[in-house]
This record gives C-alpha cells, sequence and structure tokens, in this order.
C-alpha cells in the first residue's frame, strides 16, 4: 500500500491569471472569489485537497504586482510569507498573452525557493488553438531561470481539462506525512471571511476600473435567529467600505438598484456556504483614503506582521 503524501503548495503569477479559478477547480468547490478586476485576492487563502492517498494545503496569494499603497506593499509581503516553506510551488501562465517583465520577476522569486517542486501551470488553455499552445510552452520553458520546471501543464479551470491530472501531480509530488485537516474539510478559511468575499465579489461585478482596489468589506453583525424552523436562520448585516462618494455612488446605483443586486447575488454564495438562510442587510460607507490607513489595515488582519 503506497504511504500517505501531504503538504503545502502555493499558487502564484502576476494578477488575474486564474490563480482563484483554478483552486477552485482543485478544491471542488468555490473558496476564492474570482473576478476579471486584477489583485481581487487579498488573503492567503487556503483551500484543502484530499486524494485518495494524499492531502494538498492549496495556499492562493494575492497577484505580484507593484504596489503604490500600504496595502500593495503589505499584501507582497504575504507572498513572500507564502513561499516560504512550501513544498511546491505552482506559477499561473495565461496562455492567451504573452511573458514579459512581470513573469521573469516572478520567477526569480521562484528561483530562491530551491526545496520546492516547481510548476508552470498554463491557465486558460482552452482560448488558443493547439499550435499557439504548443509555441507558448515552448516559450514557457526558457522562463525558468537558474531552475528547471519540474512540470509543465497546460490547463483549462472552466472547462476542467487537465485538473484531474494536475491534482494527480501534486499528491505524487509532496513528502511523505499526515492529513493536517479532517476529511471533507475545503478550507479553513474563518466563515465571516468567506461572507465577506462573497459580498465583495458580487460588488466588483461590472463596477468600473477604479473602484476594485477601493472596495472593502466588513461584517457588523452576524447572529442566529432564537426560532426553530426545518433550517438556521441567520441576520447578516455588513458594511462596504469604499474610499470617496463618488465610488459610494456607483454602488448605490439608480435608488439603489446596484446595491440590491450586489445583495442578491450575494445572498445565494452566502446560503450556500452556510446551509441556511439569511438576512442580509448592506450598507455603504465612505472610508477615506482606507488603503493607506495603517489601522485600518490592522483592524482588516494587514498589519506589519505579514
Amino acid at each position: 500500500m503506497s504511504q500517505h503524501r501531504s503538504g503545502f503548495v502555493t499558487i502564484v503569477g502576476r494578477p488575474n491569471v486564474g490563480k482563484s479559478t483554478l483552486i477552485n477547480a482543485l478544491v471542488g468547490s468555490k473558496i476564492a472569489i474570482t473576478s476579471h478586476h486584477p489583485n481581487t485576492t487579498r488573503s492567503a487563502i487556503r483551500g484543502v485537497v484530499h486524494g485518495p492517498d494524499f492531502q494538498a494545503v492549496l495556499v492562493d496569494t494575492p497577484g505580484v504586482h507593484k504596489p503604490k499603497t500600504l496595502l500593495g506593499h503589505r499584501l507582497n509581503a504575504l507572498v513572500d510569507q507564502s513561499l516560504d516553506s512550501v513544498d511546491i510551488v505552482i506559477m499561473c501562465i495565461p496562455a492567451d498573452e504573452s511573458s514579459g517583465a512581470g513573469d521573469l520577476f516572478i520567477s526569480a522569486e521562484i528561483a530562491k525557493h530551491s526545496r520546492a517542486k516547481k510548476f508552470a501551470v498554463v491557465t486558460k488553455s482552452d482560448l488558443i488553438s493547439k499550435e499557439k499552445l504548443a509555441l507558448r510552452l515552448a516559450g514557457i520553458m526558457s522562463l525558468a531561470q537558474g531552475f528547471a520546471w519540474d512540470e509543465v501543464i497546460p490547463v483549462s479551470a472552466m472547462a476542467h481539462n487537465q485538473i484531474d491530472l494536475l491534482n494527480e501531480l501534486i499528491g505524487k509530488n509532496l513528502p511523505i506525512g499526515p492529513a493536517y485537516y479532517p476529511a471533507g474539510t475545503r478550507s479553513d478559511q474563518g466563515i465571516e471571511l468567506l461572507i465577506c468575499e462573497f459580498i465583495r465579489e458580487a460588488a466588483l461585478q461590472d463596477v468600473r476600473e477604479e473602484l476594485p482596489h477601493s472596495i472593502m468589506v466588513t461584517i457588523d453583525e452576524f447572529a442566529e435567529r432564537e426560532e426553530k424552523g426545518s433550517r438556521p436562520f441567520f441576520d447578516l448585516h455588513a458594511t462596504i467600505h469604499v474610499e470617496r462618494d463618488s465610488q459610494r455612488a456607483i454602488l448605490l446605483g439608480h435608488q439603489g438598484s446596484r446595491l440590491k443586486e450586489i445583495g442578491i447575488r450575494a445572498r445565494a454564495d452566502i446560503e450556500r456556504a452556510l446551509s441556511a438562510k439569511i438576512f442580509l442587510g448592506l450598507h455603504i460607507k465612505v472610508s477615506k483614503d482606507w488603503q493607506q490607513d495603517p489601522s485600518f489595515l490592522e483592524r482588516l488582519g494587514f498589519g506589519d506582521n505579514h
């Protein structure tokens, strides 16, 4: 009988290359929010993949980027932290874009971590022809400066193409070890953080480019109602923070129409995650320049120790 394997896998890449979509596909359920806007991920989300004889703990990182704000600096520090002491580093590289300085920078960072196995995962492979994909794969080989890729694999997380193969390769490359989490655990994210992320994802849909980085969500109240029905019922009140009055107007929409849509979208995801019914009350607040405010960032868990 083969020995059980376990370990930590970090997923890195430029912003908006499909890291969160890949994590959700590998785990088999939605634990990371996705959006067409760069830098959607803000925390090192841990997803757990259970194989027949392995357990992989996936760490999603914010996209590595040139920071413009205090939040940006702290997000980059989070990526550095995630690369330390992992067993496998997966670099996501989109099939439909060419590699430039950003990919070379991340590849150079990966090279510093000699202990970890290194996978190049070519995402969105269903968006280009087989001929173009072959050329793209050849170009990716040369991205490895000072190391060789242990695996190069094209996938499509949306079409679930080669995801099972990638899971198998992850399992084979982990060290022998025990399971870290009980069977059935999909994520170690606290439910409140997950709820905030679902609301933020709903708010990010269809908004203008300047808004995504300015949106943050906090929970004001989260309590289960006393009455006993067939399903639990929660009262949930949350605040969507933006940095300017003009951004508040965008999220509110005409006579509150957009805020109502945000609530409908978020409630469906939250009810699925909780296996319960909820009342969701959303409020928008202007927290001026919160991305540059150390005490606000501290409260959100982006302290200096990140």
